[in-house]
């Protein structure tokens, strides 16, 4: 497996080499006709490219770069290791600050937009 097949949180492992070797361009349909099927990781979770890609309903990809980019777009929160982690010291006095693990972390309500 190829040590560059990690991207944003995503583990694309020998899926990558394959769509890297496909003859492009290739029609959203046969891509997922032919590797739908295939896992993606992310985090410790999985999906398959189907899963995954499959609800753009592009018309084709003219690349590689064109897949990874709709792959990376349409992860959510499954790619995130650690929610709310932050390497930083602690909050300072007057710093609110969410705690990993906190509730309301999954983004459900209560969250501001920026």
């Amino acid at each position: 497996m190829p040590d560059d097949s990690r991207e944003l949180g995503v583990e694309l492992g020998d899926l990558q080499e394959t769509l890297e070797n496909l003859e492009y361009p290739i029609g959203h349909d046969e891509l997922l006709e032919a590797h739908g099927e295939e896992t993606v990781e992310m985090s410790g979770n999985t999906t398959t490219l189907e899963d995954l890609i499959g609800p753009l309903n592009e018309d084709e990809y003219r690349d590689y770069g064109e897949v990874e980019g709709a792959i990376v777009n349409m992860v959510g929160d499954e790619a995130i290791g650690r929610k709310n982690y932050s390497d930083r010291t602690p909050p300072a006095s007057g710093e609110d600050r969410q705690d990993e693990g906190a509730p309301d972390q999954d983004g459900q309500e209560g969250q501001e937009s920026f």
